[in-house]
């Protein structure tokens, strides 16, 4: 006898999954008014400046490039430490990773830039960068 039932809904598969976006609840300023009814102020929106855009896109970018650059150097780290790497391939990584950085350092600097400057607050989480040694 074959089985009727379908494939698993997403409701049937995770309670969480439905809910998922409704974690954090809204600021009331956030919410739309009801449709048919009058907006009592002006959308909240992210302050831009026209004349820093072009930094600040530079600046999104250069984090998250450093970003992954900590991260493949963890990752680097943890090869080295479990020996999976020859003595040739550490020297080589290495060398990679140190040339990487310089060219982090260097378009920092191209777009008068610090280091520290890609290091975003996160508010009470932290900063997105650990610190650096």
């Amino acid at each position: 006898m074959k089985s009727t039932a379908g494939p698993a809904t997403a409701s049937t598969k995770s309670p969480t999954r439905g809910s998922a976006f409704r974690l954090l609840p809204a600021d009331p300023q956030d919410v739309l008014p009801p449709s048919g009814s009058k907006a009592q102020g002006t959308t909240r929106r992210v302050p831009t400046d026209p004349d820093t855009v072009e930094r600040d896109l530079i600046k999104l970018v250069l984090t998250i490039v450093e970003l992954l650059r900590q991260l493949m150097e963890r990752q680097a780290l943890q090869r080295v430490d479990a020996g999976d790497l020859t003595e040739e391939q550490e020297e080589r990584l290495g060398a990679t990773l140190m040339i990487l950085h310089e060219r982090m350092v260097e378009l920092c600097a191209r777009h008068d830039l610090s280091m520290q400057d890609l290091n975003l607050d996160l508010g009470p989480l932290g900063t997105l960068l650990p610190p650096s040694e």
